[in-house]
């Protein structure tokens, strides 16, 4: 049965893209802010704070998130705690910000995400230390490199053609041209997706997300106190987390990634929820072939299906299932601590039917957020929103 009993009643984020003028500090206070401004209600006394950042990993400042991130929001002296969890760290904040609310511990919890992916380049280490593992068996693994075994085995085993991962792109660009915080918002077409140049076969350059700084933020209280902020609180239904295998020598499958069929089964349940309800989903697509292995991990599609069905408009703004309306990874961005925090943000936008140019049609008012990450994609975590007490 539904849990719902926390809700939602604040999310806002930043313009992100390539933010050398701004501070990590700067960036978490414009995403508060943010965040404030969409209460409908009062202002929320901030009880606790969950800060998801990647910065320990990517910059080696272990201790920047629990303390810096509350003092520069005016907010010294609550606790706050950092998690750093690959790709869904925001997510998994998000998670367990709902799971303190629902505890009694705390009222009123904030769950900021920031990021800095652009202050320093790959080529110094950013994302390879990050990844970093066995020094054998994933010796010159790049995200990419990956990935790219996904696509190409997909293709194999379903047909999965090169137009059908640029018609992944090209539809989150066109969605991204539409959301006024996304890193790219140019229009692209089939054809200059499949000239841009290859970064590791079958990928190119269009196939892959950019490099993004940004920061978003949730406001979370309990379901009996969210009548305080708001007339249109969104509730969390569910949730799931599952993890992988990290090396791609010990994956049981190259044509979809478990983690991510393992936590929505448990997002579901806990939901009370089908695929089939799902109005809108905002997923991983750091890849082409990312997003069509999530909507079939999903359950949104047959296995093998999502090739055909992004080609075909099924996952587009007035398709049967709209994914990622905000313009996704592809083209909003992904910095990583905030890339699961700003996907809430547009359940959050879309369920209360705020969205703009973008909205789509709400039917079940439920929606469902996803990501997934780590080495070997090794981790996955999926929540469902809802906006029906």
């Amino acid at each position: 049965m539904s849990w719902n009993k926390v809700a939602v009643v604040g999310a806002g984020l930043i313009k992100m893209g390539e933010l050398f003028d701004q501070s990590y500090e700067q960036m978490a206070a414009g995403a508060y802010r943010a965040a404030l401004a969409s209460v409908d209600t009062g202002t929320p006394a901030i009880d606790a704070a969950i800060v998801a950042t990647q910065r320990g990993s990517l910059w080696g400042q272990e201790g920047i998130g629990g303390n810096t991130v509350p003092s520069a929001l005016g907010l010294s002296g609550i606790p706050c705690t950092r998690v750093e969890n690959a790709c869904p760290s925001g997510s998994d904040a998000f998670r367990i910000g709902a799971m303190v609310v629902a505890s009694g511990v705390h009222d009123v919890v904030l769950v900021i995400g920031v990021e800095k992916m652009r202050d320093k380049s790959t080529q110094e280490g950013l994302l390879a230390r990050a990844a970093a593992g066995h020094p054998l068996y994933n010796r010159g693994e790049t995200a990419p490199v990956l990935f790219a075994p996904f696509a190409t085995r997909h293709m194999h085993e379903f047909g999965t053609t090169p137009e059908m991962l640029a018609s992944v792109a090209v539809k989150n660009h066109h969605n991204g041209c539409l959301d006024p915080y996304a890193h790219f918002r140019n229009e692209v077409t089939v054809e200059q997706v499949l000239s841009s140049p290859m970064v590791c076969s079958p990928l190119r350059l269009l196939d892959c997300c950019p490099q993004t700084d940004g920061a978003a933020a949730v406001i979370v209280t309990s379901a009996e106190r969210a009548h305080e902020f708001t007339d249109k609180p969104v509730y969390v239904a569910g949730f799931g987390v599952a993890t992988d295998h990290p090396y791609l020598h010990e994956k049981s499958t190259y044509v979809g990634l478990p983690a991510t069929t393992l936590a929505s089964r448990r997002a579901y349940d806990m939901a009370g929820v089908a695929p089939d309800d799902i109005d809108m989903a905002e997923v991983h697509d750091c890849f082409t072939i990312t997003e069509i292995l999530d909507i079939e991990d999903l359950g949104f599609v047959e296995k093998g299906k999502g090739g055909p069905a992004s080609l075909e408009g099924e996952t587009a703004l007035d398709g049967r299932i709209p994914v990622n309306p905000s313009g996704g990874l592809l083209a909003k961005g992904h910095p990583i601590g905030a890339t699961g925090l700003a996907q809430i943000t547009e359940c959050f936008w879309q369920l209360r039917e705020e969205a703009g140019e973008r909205q789509v049609a709400i039917r079940n008012g439920v929606a469902l957020q996803h990501n997934v990450g780590g080495r070997g994609s090794g981790v996955s975590v999926v929540n469902i929103l809802t906006r029906n007490a």
